[in-house]
């Protein structure tokens, strides 16, 4: 307020603050009512005469005592009271509710407001009797008691709104209503709405919302309460909506978890909060005084407009609604009425002020009160700050594999019966060929045929049903596995053969038939296990330490690092999943520990996790092998036939880039036929001692690990036995895979048993595994290439784009900064995207990355030994991690390369059995310069951390983790922070670098990435010139704890490789064209490979039928979107980034299918 408008408007003194009696009299507050008003308002006022003459305007307030006499309440009117002119008056409660409204007190502006057991009726009457100024039209309030008018009156002034539809029920007769309930969706009214969607209950002031989750996710649905303590919901297995009542069903809108609460103070002024959605996990995060963490953001001009319309037409000064921030919208989801803010001082400033204001212009001319209107504008315009001269972490991309699950297990046979063809023309697998079949309700059908068939073979042997019984019957078994049906653990796949299947396994000996069949798929197990969710969730905590803040105590201390940047907006995070239940699972379990979520995944993976089955980003279909696939196999499979030691020309045919790993392998196998022959003879012996176990009445009802039988797991290893060794006695070499993984899971899981000669099954299946495994990828550099490319085009275009789209834009959602105290650097924005996937899409991206031409190993001595590490590294495990850092150089030309700074890290997972001993050493982050070298005292310490910014908590211990954690923790938490510049060295390097033991090669610079991160990075070792000359020592803080550390309930656990640097001085022009040329020459490969498949599908297709319940996904985050604009260009503050590449895009070929949003 200037000092020229301020007249008149404060009074220094303690403020005339009333309650009301009867027959408009009042009483003044003693000092035990009022507290001392702390901060000042304006300038020094004269002394106020005691004997004032002046007409005063009269506030009153009339709502229930617990909201008159609430904290934010009492703050905003102590605040009010400092106008000179105005006074406040409290109704008693108990006149409100007691007394005829003629002897209520009087006013000259009401503030009125409806809550649980107000007299509503009451106070419309007193205000036509009275005529008061209304701050909030209480008429109005009788709607919003309703979510049906507030719906319609939000429809009505072109507010956007989840998609809904309302079912009234006559209580007297409950079951006549337009209701049609299904085990995926609900029609009401003729509308359906696919799960998950929520049901709320027509009152407002009913707050029992349910969400309900689709069978795929889990099932079940999350219960929503009014808060109890620290619960605001709760989530329960029932998947059926409620049965009495009338409620509105609306679209769920996936909001990333979080939620956010507007109030508006007349139309011109909103404050807006985030808070974590209830709907995540239920848990309150409250903060040490036991209040609800909430933090301030910034709205959008759109969101403003938007408040200014809810204030407006229901006629709500002071109004509070939610918002929902979904796929780049947002959406008003409820309007609450009169709604303070609660524990910010400056709301209560500013909330005071317009009222204040509003009431003074309003009334001061009609009461001839001397008030001139203040020429400050109410809403101060908000300007974004720099976040200061360090390095500055602004992108994250991590490509992680699933954690740890049951055996995968497969049946293929070829099916010719018509009710299979009706069967995939109903579901429309005509229109590409393929089908796969995961709902319920389709794979009851697939039950229903295979019984009827088993049923007509038993009635007429001799009848013409092509299928084998056997296999009929395994279809049959499988699918009634678990008495229910979950898309999260088995699914069926259809692929069309216009001439039928050629046979070549022991398992299709039958005679080639005439015509077009059908392959069907079936595939179970593969699921996500208990260790495999610790492990996912223990990952999530650890990938906190990488954001700024991330060495404090994330759990008890909430507004650290990574927690904080997410729940104020200034975290731009999306998780991207395939669509298998582990890939799915593995995302929610890593984002419960990301951040720090609490109870069921289900919820968890519904809001956070987004499938990205669209345009192969993340699936791919193994069952459809490109050209240089089958080649491959083909080469692999005569190979491996031999029954003979390998000679130096098997050397150079299997292993022509020379991999240690794979030379080490074949050294183990010498003898290919024999080695098979070694190993069907353990699985022979293996099913043997089961079977005996099963003999035993000890035995009998044995419980396994994750609830599997002994008979469960005879039936695994003897399909193995028959389908390993074929009928002519060669071996089918594609089962070698499923070999290791049935022997590691036992090894692991259930080594309690007892069984005799597992290691050495597992030690030979290893070794056959680590040849045909990797190799499946292609063997030669150009074949890894081509098949890379066939699997995670997609996903290379889509880092790209994340790479490129990181900067400040009025799209993303922002912290306001003017309220943001505690939070020491409102304009820092970091955006995370993490894309879950199978193995198949881990080993492509890693080959692109190796093969592609990134960088070259003579000229570049780091790339050199990064090459060589990957080399050693024998397995891609559960958990494998390949992570991109993107960071910004604030004290670089904005037209420099330096810039922007990439660093490329990789983790092999977790630790495989008896890994200890021959495990490949990585060189861990890269060390800090040698300017920094006095400062270092041992390689797990941090420099001095004194000149750091505030933004900031003290260091901890490591957490011991012996049976708890699978990570590997370091000596010392670190921030993933640069220093500023104070602690800058002579060559001028104003970041803070990882410490190391000896002098660093002046060729590698040092990095952005800030100190040892506990557990999730390896420990730094010395110059890498003197690893190459002297022997490697395994660090003993890292490498010399047992990897058989269990965990309760959840059998081994095995701990996770540290992440290991492989460049940490690469430019993101560099990253960025080495992108861009790959994606290029992998389109026109994939164009021509699509054009030659759809000229040879074409000649067979058949027309289809579109079906009403093909499978949504949960969200669209591919769609068709203009080529994006170059990544070099000026952006606004906080950061401008600028550099001397090309001007204008790389755009993609024509014939590419593939474009993606910036999410």
């Amino acid at each position: 307020m200037s000092k020229s408008s301020g007249q008149g408007m404060f009074n220094s003194e303690l403020p005339r603050f009333l309650i009301g009696s009867e027959g408009g009299e009042s009483r003044e507050l003693g000092d035990t009512d009022m507290r001392k008003i702390s901060g000042d308002y304006g300038e020094e006022e004269e002394e106020e005469d005691e004997d004032q003459s002046e007409r005063q305007i009269v506030v009153g307030i009339c709502s229930m005592m617990k909201k008159s006499k609430s904290k934010p309440m009492t703050e905003i009117l102590e605040r009010l009271c400092k106008f000179e002119y105005i006074t406040v008056v409290i109704f008693p409660e108990e006149v409100i509710l007691n007394e005829p409204v003629e002897k209520w007190p009087l006013c000259d502006c009401l503030i009125s407001f409806h809550s649980k057991g107000f007299a509503l009726d009451k106070a419309v009457s007193y205000a036509k009797l009275r005529n008061p100024l209304l701050i909030n039209d209480l008429d109005m309030q009788y709607f919003i008691q309703d979510r049906r008018e507030v719906y319609r009156i939000l429809q009505e002034e072109g507010i956007d709104l989840p998609r809904y539809a309302v079912l009234n029920r006559d209580p007297d007769r409950p079951e006549e209503c337009n209701l049609v309930e299904s085990e995926d969706h609900v029609e009401v009214n003729g509308e359906v709405f696919h799960k998950p969607f929520v049901e709320k209950p027509v009152s407002a002031e009913d707050h029992n919302v349910y969400i309900y989750y689709p069978t795929s996710a889990g099932g079940g649905s999350q219960r929503l309460f009014r808060k109890i303590g620290s619960r605001s919901s709760v989530y329960s297995p029932e998947s059926t909506v409620r049965k009495t009542g009338s409620y509105i069903y609306e679209e769920f809108m996936p909001t990333d978890g979080t939620d956010v609460k507007v109030y508006t103070v007349g139309p011109d002024y909103a404050h807006a909060e985030a808070r974590k959605s209830p709907a995540l996990d239920g848990k309150v995060e409250r903060d040490s005084e036991g209040k609800e963490i909430r933090y301030p953001v910034m709205l959008t001009a759109m969101e403003k407009l938007v408040a200014r319309k809810v204030c407006l037409a229901f006629k709500q000064t002071v109004c509070g609604f939610d918002l929902l921030r979904a796929n780049g919208h947002s959406f008003v989801c409820d309007v609450n009425g009169f709604s303070f803010v609660k524990n910010s001082m400056k709301y209560y400033d500013d909330c005071a002020k317009v009222l204040g204001n509003m009431v003074m212009r309003e009334l001061a001319p009609q009461l001839h009160i001397p008030w001139s209107i203040p020429m400050e504008a109410e809403d101060i315009p908000i300007v974004p700050t720099t976040s200061g001269t360090m390095m500055e972490l602004r992108c994250v991309i991590a490509v992680i594999r699933h954690g740890d699950r049951t055996p995968k297990q497969k049946m293929k046979m070829e099916v010719r019966n018509a009710l299979f063809f009706e069967l995939f023309e109903k579901y429309g697998g005509y229109k590409s060929g393929k089908l796969k079949l995961k709902k319920p309700k389709q794979l009851q059908e697939v039950l229903d045929i295979a019984r009827q068939l088993l049923a007509e073979l038993v009635l007429h042997n001799d009848c013409e049903i092509e299928e084998k019984k056997s296999k009929l019957e395994q279809l049959k078994t499988v699918l009634e596995m678990y008495g229910h049906f979950s898309g999260i653990n088995r699914k069926v796949q259809l692929t069309y053969l216009p001439n039928g299947q050629p046979k070549a396994s022991s398992e299709e000996e039958d005679a080639l038939k005439e015509g077009p069949s059908l392959l069907l798929v079936l595939k179970w197990g593969g699921e996500l296990t208990p260790a495999g969710r610790v492990q996912a969730e223990e990952l999530g905590r650890a990938f906190r330490c990488m954001y700024p803040g991330g060495q404090g105590d994330y759990a008890g201390f909430p507004g650290c690092g990574l927690l904080r940047l997410h729940s104020t907006y200034r975290h731009d995070l999306k998780i991207y999943a395939s669509d298998e239940g582990r890939v799915q699972m593995t995302a929610a379990a890593f984002a419960k520990g990301l951040l720090a979520l609490e109870g069921e995944l289900t919820p968890i993976l519904v809001q956070m996790v987004k499938s990205a089955n669209m345009n192969g980003l993340l699936d791919s279909d193994s069952d459809s092998l490109t050209d240089c696939q089958q080649r491959v196999k083909a080469r692999l499979h005569e190979i491996m036939q031999k029954n003979k030691d390998f000679s130096e020309e098997d050397y150079s045919k299997l292993a022509p880039t020379g991999s240690p790993s794979l030379v080490n392998s074949m050294g183990v196998i010498f003898n290919p036929v024999s080695t098979c022959d070694r190993v069907h003879t353990l699985i022979k012996s293996l099913t043997w001692q089961i079977c005996k176990r099963l003999e035993d009445p000890k035995s009998a009802d044995l419980q396994l690990y994750h609830s599997e039988t002994l008979e469960l797991m005879l039936q695994r290893w003897s399909k193995l036995e028959r389908d390993f060794r074929m009928k002519n006695g060669r071996y089918d070499i594609s089962k070698i895979p499923d070999i290791y993984d049935c022997v590691k899971y036992d090894t692991q899981h259930n080594s309690s048993l007892g069984l005799e000669d597992t290691l050495e099954l597992f030690r030979l299946s290893r070794a056959l595994a680590d040849i045909i495994i990797p190799q499946e990828y292609g063997i030669t550099k150009a074949e890894k290439l081509d098949i890379a490319s066939a699997y995670c085009l997609p996903l290379v275009k889509k880092i790209q784009l994340d790479l490129q789209r990181t900067h400040e834009d009025e799209a993303v959602n922002k912290l306001h900064p003017l309220y943001s105290r505690g939070v020491m650097s409102p304009g820092r924005h970091v955006r995370t995207r993490l894309y879950f996937t199978s193995e198949s899409h881990v080993h492509s991206l890693l080959n692109i990355f190796r093969y592609g031409g990134l960088l070259d190993e003579l000229k570049d001595d780091q790339w050199k030994q990064a090459m060589d590490y990957l080399s050693a590294v024998t397995e891609l495990n559960y958990m494998t991690q390949i992570v991109i850092m993107l960071y910004e150089d604030n004290n670089k030309d904005p037209s420099s390369e330096e810039r922007f700074h990439v660093e490329l890290h990789f983790s092999p997972g977790v630790k495989g059995c008896k890994d200890e001993e021959n495990a490949p050493m990585g060189f861990g982050f890269r060390p800090a310069s040698s300017e920094n070298h006095e400062m270092q005292t041992d390689p797990g310490s941090l420099e001095d951390l004194s000149q750091d910014e505030p933004d900031r908590a003290a260091l901890t211990e490591p957490i011991s983790i012996q049976r708890k954690s699978p990570l590997i923790r370091g000596r010392k938490a670190g921030s993933m922070e640069a220093l500023s510049e104070s602690n800058t060295s002579s060559r001028g390097l104003a970041y803070r670098i990882f410490p190391s033991t000896s002098r660093q090669s002046p060729e590698i610079k040092p990095s952005g990435l800030g100190a040892q991160c506990a557990g999730l990075f390896s420990a730094s070792f010395p110059n890498l010139r003197d690893l190459a000359r002297v022997p490697r020592k395994k660090p003993c803080s890292l490498r010399n704890r047992s990897s058989q550390t269990g965990f309760e309930g959840c059998s081994l656990v095995p701990s996770i490789y540290p992440l290991e640097t492989l460049h940490n001085s690469l430019s993101l022009k560099q990253v960025d064209e080495f992108l861009t040329t790959l994606c290029k020459n992998g389109s026109e490969t994939q164009f021509k490979r699509l054009k030659s498949l759809s000229a040879m599908f074409e000649s067979h297709s058949q027309p289809s039928i579109d079906v009403d319940n093909q499978e949504t996904p949960m969200s669209t985050p591919v769609q068709n979107q203009p080529a994006p604009q170059s990544l070099w260009y000026t952006s606004s503050p906080p950061s401008t980034v600028s550099s001397s590449g090309p001007s204008s895009p790389s755009v993609p070929e024509p014939s590419s299918n593939f474009r993606f949003n910036s999410e």
